[in-house]
């Protein structure tokens, strides 16, 4: 079932959550015991973000630097597959442009489809250190070349030419920066980017987390203004540490409302869990009254803090 189905027919708040892959050599039981712990709440779907390789050099002994390349967290296909099986929900596989070709992604794409996955959230990914001079004719450069290369198989055209191709059916998400991407000149500028991702196929929305609901209120008012009428799901993250002050704002460029920092600067570990939960289930009540199309956690390996605010809701 795609995700736009779910969006559309559904007359009761939805809470969708993203998680991350185990690291190389981890065990996916991990996963399937955080899946189990939110099945009760029925996501309609969960997400499975991936990252690009890294490189790096390793001295082989003899005095030269041999490069290696290697995903820290593999598997987001197969583990996308194994818990739409076993637990009969749908996912949402992070596909990238970065650190993969257009040939890898077409092969991916194929997988997926093969395996029944229906619905993807097309990201550029973490820019590589070095792109190559012909980068850009190997690989998708930015989401709306992804979003453009799906489109096209969902219309049978592969990048070679075949006949008689099987064509997909893939309902198309991509993300949107309600405080705006950190590259965009203004958040007008970064309107017009997600507009033109949306004019290149893309069927719904998921935002960068916020703390603040007045910034996602204002991010979909001139997102409607500029002509974007897709969904648009706002992403909630549950603040857990006090050391998320500085990380979150370093690593998303993201403001924290003044009031949140003074309820946790300084508090104990379960001073901070408390108001993080707190504000979060403020947010969402917001959210819901507000009529957004659902609620997306990025949980990303841990379910308890979500689970308390969604237990307030079903």
């Amino acid at each position: 079932m795609k995700i736009t189905d779910y969006l559309n027919n559904s007359n009761k708040a939805l809470f969708s959550y993203e998680i991350i892959p185990p690291f190389r050599g981890g065990s996916i039981d991990k996963v399937f015991k955080l899946v189990e712990e939110l099945m009760p709440f029925d996501p309609p779907f969960i997400d499975l973000t991936s990252r690009s390789a890294e490189s790096y050099y390793q001295d082989d002994g003899t005095g030269n630097l041999i490069k290696h390349v290697r995903r820290k967290r593999p598997g987001t296909i197969g583990i996308s597959a194994a818990i739409k099986n076993k637990f009969n929900v749908e996912t949402v596989p992070h596909v990238l442009c970065n650190g993969f070709s257009k040939e890898e992604t077409e092969d991916a794409l194929i997988e997926l489809n093969y395996l029944g996955i229906d619905n993807i959230l097309a990201v550029r990914g973490d820019e590589l250190r070095k792109r190559k001079k012909n980068q850009d004719q190997i690989s998708n450069k930015y989401a709306s070349d992804l979003v453009k290369q799906i489109l096209d198989m969902n219309n049978g055209k592969y990048l070679e030419d075949l006949l008689d191709t099987n064509k997909t059916n893939f309902c198309v998400g991509v993300g949107g920066y309600p405080e705006k991407h950190f590259e965009a000149s203004s958040l007008e500028a970064d309107i017009e980017t997600l507009k033109y991702k949306v004019d290149c196929g893309a069927d719904y929305i998921v935002t960068q987390m916020f703390f603040d609901n007045n910034i996602y209120f204002r991010f979909v008012d001139l997102c409607r203004k500029n002509g974007i009428e897709i969904p648009i799901i706002p992403g909630i993250k549950i603040l857990s540490l006090e050391r998320h002050l500085k990380a979150l704002p370093k690593h998303f460029y993201l403001n924290i409302p003044p009031e949140l920092v003074s309820s946790v600067e300084g508090k104990s570990k379960s001073e901070i869990k408390i108001a993080g939960i707190d504000w979060a289930t403020n947010q969402v009540q917001e959210l819901v009254d507000y009529g957004a199309p659902c609620i997306h956690f990025y949980i990303m390996s841990s379910a308890k803090s979500a689970t308390k605010v969604v237990s307030n809701f079903i």
